[in-house]
């Protein structure tokens, strides 16, 4: 079965008219429609379904034949062929007995989807949610729906489509749901990403993994008991990321990345020197510094053979003034020689700045 996805924006378009923001500004009016999608029906060369690009509910009869259900992943729609369709966004149930609508169809809402078509810039999180429940398999086509000037450009749409396994596909693309979809493309095995406070590059370490089924945040920070700002920090973190992740406070790194069979987020690499430095006595140097050099070593000798995704952040100490202190500088010395050992075992190594992402090319 063919599916004729005629539109793929949100519901104001994109741009959205009368926006006066950069990423409207960037584009040609009517440059995508709002979301809908054409069904092929039994005797009739096709019906139109105009699947809402906001969460006000379908409120329309299916198309003849067809079975819907409305649950909290979104709009399920199971067509007289068997081939199943889910647009994730959480919409508002039809009222109860309404035309063509009734529960999930056999298998439930775990059962595997031929197409899904998500709002990625809303719900990235979901698709991962969706992977590990086994909606979303090698076999789904994954279609970014509802996009809009919530992303600045077609560029980052595409790269963060990329990094979750989705396709950004322009307004009249037909799907084959008969035939498998194009192949993931590969990523990164390792990667760092750098940056200076406030840079964005947690909320970059967390966007790559979000699509992911399965994720161990690594924290190496302290918990924040009683320093009320740095638990407020910590809680921020904790908010936002996916709540299918699990978390492991600890600096063991090293053991981590020897045993983790699940990618791995590692936020981040200066909490992790400074609580070694902290382990071994080495603030006011002596034998503590070749303490802290061992355990850099033995991190490095795992990150290279790791076989487990990881994406790590680290702070790049190399652009502010030289710290005032022996010990601000012993620290900078020993983050900074760190980023460059493990920056020369990575597949990938970014700058953040200011939200934007520059790639460092080898």
């Amino acid at each position: 079965m063919k599916v004729l996805i005629s539109g793929t924006a949100g519901a104001g378009g994109w741009p959205v008219r009368g926006c006066a923001c950069a990423s409207c500004a960037r584009l040609p009016r009517g440059h995508r429609r709002p979301t809908e999608i054409l069904i092929p029906s039994p005797g009739s060369p096709g019906d139109p379904v105009r699947l809402p690009p906001a969460p006000s509910g379908w409120p329309d009869p299916p198309p003849a034949g067809h079975r819907a259900a409305a649950g909290p992943d979104g709009l399920f729609l199971l067509t007289p062929g068997g081939h199943r369709i889910l647009y994730a966004l959480p919409v508002a149930p039809p009222p109860a007995g309404g035309e063509g609508w009734g529960p999930p169809p056999p298998g439930g809402r775990d059962a595997a989807c031929d197409l899904v078509l998500v709002d990625v810039l809303d719900r990235p999180a979901l698709l991962g949610e969706l992977r590990r429940r086994g909606v979303i398999t090698e076999r789904t086509h994954v279609v970014a729906a509802s996009v809009d000037h919530r992303v600045p450009t077609e560029a980052e749409l595409s790269r963060r489509a990329g990094l979750w396994g989705v396709r950004a596909v322009p307004d009249g693309t037909v799907v084959d749901l008969g035939e498998p979809p194009p192949p993931r493309a590969p990523v990164p095995r390792r990667t760092l990403l750098l940056g200076g406070a406030r840079s964005g590059k947690s909320a970059e370490a967390e966007l790559r993994l979000a699509a992911e089924p399965e994720v161990l945040y690594v924290a190496t920070g302290p918990s924040g008991d009683g320093d009320a700002e740095w638990g407020h920090r910590v809680r921020a973190h904790r908010d936002r990321r996916p709540a299918h992740w699990e978390t492991a406070e600890t600096i063991d790194l090293a053991g981590l990345l020897r045993t983790a069979r699940t990618p791995l987020l590692v936020d981040g690499l200066g909490t992790w020197v400074a609580s070694v430095m902290d382990e071994c006595g080495a603030w006011s140097g002596g034998a503590g510094r070749e303490a802290v050099a061992a355990r850099c070593d033995e991190l490095v000798a795992a990150w290279r053979r790791t076989g487990a995704r990881v994406v790590a952040v680290s702070d790049e100490v190399g652009l502010g003034v030289v710290p005032a202190t022996a010990a601000g500088r012993l620290f900078r010395d020993v983050l900074g020689r760190l980023n460059q050992r493990l920056a020369l075992e990575s597949e990938e190594v970014a700058l953040i700045v200011a939200g934007r992402l520059i790639p460092l090319p080898v």
